[in-house]
């Protein structure tokens, strides 16, 4: 297929392409050369282009070839098209691990990992030995006045806790999932974040009785469940004519095929694991937490409770969902003895990079377009689609921005006119794991961002409907709306005009170094981040038509003189810190997810924010929100929904190096 694709003239194409059409038509060539660019990134070979995978590497290089065949000088990213860095993928499980129990009178309890205990990859590596704390669910709810850890010290001590919550039966209670999803005082990280906040050597999670309760109710009701036709077939047996051998053999077959199932099904669930650990693996990988991370057996953790409590963890439930009052204590005499080895698993990733240089006296200004050519890879934490591990071909998201930013290269790698401006194309990679591509650009810039007068970008621009043509960043600078409506004119786009320049793509770490941006947009559909996103349900024709005009924007800003002038817009478009499930007054930081220093990471504040109004800015690192410490936006976010709008919460920051407080407002939820 490569070669069929890289076979095509180019010559022929580009000639053909630059005929003189009416700008609302659609050159026949156009289209062929984004399906056929596309059906390769968007291919199964490619591995849904995924942080890690080898197809994403294999999209590198597609790229790359084609901004060398479209006439672009791809050595400006120090000798070749990569500007190449690591980042942070997973974890692996290391060696040793170990973990002991130690009670009165040197009682000891060696475990065994896999059997008695597992590592939790969403730990760090350390050693331990302190005292045993039994913490509860770890829930820190000062609306429904149940704070487990308050009036108990567990700093530099180990501490037990149930996974899940009380009372899960209780649909409207306090701590019930949401819209049939999971709990937020259930969530592993909020646990760990409220444990860690308060200043713990280590975690020891167990599975809470109820859920094993609650699956061994289930296997016996598909015991009951297959046995039921069993005293039909029966009956029907009893019921045969006995003259009629045929019938009686049918009948005896079936009975004894239903007791089979029986048989089976009792054997299974006689197997059955009602506690089973976490596998490695299951929760991500450390994001900035400092400290170990274990899970226990229900057995391990009644050992302990029984010998020190003289309550088993069924005991300490029930006696929790009863009344709804914490039941945390120190287990008097025990310690915890353990180490945990999780190293960090880093890949190779890599932005791709094509200049068209410039003449004359703004040669040395930078036009920046871009695209990111990175997707979801098999599925996981990203996806839509959960617990479902098949290729996420991304075709909209974000091949076919992709495509168009190929199909951009080409037209202005065979202008024969000389630009007034640089022009450089990037297609970012890593940006559904948090812009880190961009942010990467931003902070390593190949030419200086404060002569990079615009940056232009397209993100899913392959599923026109209606003729409704999204585009963010209209108000960062005065430039773009009047230059938006005249180039528009003969495609009659339907456009929808959005002021902000931060959002969830690449153009946000741009707007974030005060650069204006805009961003082109179709809109999201059944297929975002989902298997199912694959090349025939692209518009095609719409996408060739957004070329059309984005190329337009494009010449019209690297060659008139005057630049578009930076404009601070205040909000954010579905902004990346705020966004998550549930309700939390609002904030206005922008994450910098390429950042792996502990604790919260800035690019950005949203002007006229909270965080901006209280003086925080980008390159800050929050390791401290009302006392409570943080080590990661998962914290962060936690912490966050603690507060209401209108409270002021103190913070203290790194800010390069130093340690600085600030006072900041909370704002009204967006």
């Amino acid at each position: 297929m490569r070669r069929t694709i890289l076979g095509l003239s180019l010559s022929l194409a580009l000639a053909i392409a630059f005929v003189s059409f009416s700008r609302a038509e659609v050159a026949p060539e156009v289209k062929t050369r984004l399906t056929e660019d596309l059906k390769y990134l968007a291919s199964d070979e490619l591995e849904g282009r995924g942080v890690g995978t080898n197809g994403l590497n294999m999209a590198a290089d597609f790229v790359s070839k084609a901004f060398r065949e479209a006439g672009l000088d791809i050595t400006k990213a120090g000798g070749d098209p990569y500007q190449e860095f690591s980042m942070t993928t997973g974890a692996k499980l290391g060696s040793p691990n170990s973990l002991k129990l130690v009670g009165p009178e040197g009682k000891t309890i060696e475990l065994a990992i896999d059997k008695d205990f597992q590592v939790g990859s969403f730990g760090a590596s350390g050693t331990f030995n302190a005292e045993i704390v039994f913490g509860g669910y770890a829930i820190d709810s000062k609306e429904d006045k149940f704070q487990e850890l308050e009036g108990i010290d567990v700093k530099g001590k180990v501490v037990i806790v149930i996974r899940k919550t009380p009372r899960q039966t209780d649909a409207h209670g306090s701590f019930a999932a949401q819209h049939g999803g999971t709990s937020r005082f259930a969530d592993l990280r909020a646990k760990v974040s409220n444990v860690a906040g308060k200043g713990a050597a280590a975690i020891l999670f167990v599975n809470d009785p109820y859920s094993s309760r609650k699956e061994t109710d289930a296997g016996k009701q598909r015991i009951k469940d297959v046995a039921e036709p069993v005293v039909d077939l029966a009956a029907a047996l009893l019921a045969a004519d006995a003259a009629n051998e045929a019938a009686v053999k049918e009948a005896r077959t079936k009975l004894t095929e239903a007791i089979d199932k029986v048989r089976k099904q009792r054997e299974d669930e006689a197997k059955a694991n009602r506690d089973q650990l976490m596998k490695f693996g299951y929760g991500g990988y450390n994001q900035g937490q400092q400290l170990p991370i274990f899970h226990i057996t229900q057995a391990v953790a009644d050992e302990l409770l029984k010998a020190s409590l003289k309550k088993s963890l069924t005991d300490l439930e029930a006696e929790i969902e009863k009344d709804l009052k914490p039941r945390s204590a120190v287990l008097p005499g025990w310690k915890a003895e353990g180490q945990a080895s999780v190293e960090l698993v880093k890949a190779e990733v890599k932005n791709v990079v094509g200049v068209i240089e410039g003449e004359g006296p703004l040669a040395d200004e930078t036009v920046v377009v871009g695209a990111h050519y990175d997707h979801v890879g098999f599925g996981g934490a990203n996806s839509l689609s959960p617990n479902v591990k098949e290729v996420h071909n991304g075709a909209d998201d974000n091949g076919s921005g992709t495509v168009t930013l190929i199909e951009l290269a080409r037209r202005f790698g065979a202008r024969k006119e000389k630009l007034k401006r640089r022009l450089v194309f990037i297609a970012f990679t890593a940006e559904e794991l948090g812009l880190i591509g961009s942010d990467k650009y931003c902070k390593e810039p190949i030419y200086p961002l404060d002569k990079t007068v615009a940056m232009i970008n397209m993100d899913m621009v392959g599923r026109l409907k209606e003729n409704k043509l999204i585009i963010y960043g209209t108000g960062t600078s005065p430039h773009w709306k009047a230059e938006l409506e005249k180039v528009n004119g003969p495609h009659k786009f339907e456009m929808m005009l959005k002021p902000e320049g931060f959002g969830p793509s690449d153009q946000s770490s741009f707007y974030a170094k005060k650069i204006p941006v805009l961003h082109f947009f179709t809109g999201t559909h059944p297929e975002y981040h989902r298997p199912g996103d694959d090349w025939n349900l692209i518009n095609y024709d719409g996408m060739a038509r957004i070329a059309d005009m984005v190329e337009q924007v494009v010449l019209d800003t690297v060659q008139t003189e005057e630049k578009p002038q930076y404009v601070e817009v205040k909000g954010q478009a579905n902004p990346n810190a705020d966004t998550r499930a549930g309700s939390r007054p609002y904030f206005g930081s922008i994450p910098d997810f390429g950042n792996e220093t502990p604790g919260y990471a800035l690019s950005g504040v949203a002007p006229g924010s909270p965080a901006d109004l209280g003086g925080l800015k980008g390159g800050d690192v929050i390791v401290e929100f009302a006392k409570q410490k943080i080590s990661g936006l998962d914290d962060f976010d936690l912490a966050l929904r603690k507060f209401k709008a209108g409270e002021e919460v103190e913070i203290i920051v790194l800010r390069k190096g130093e340690r600085v407080t600030v006072k900041v407002k909370l704002g009204q939820p967006k």
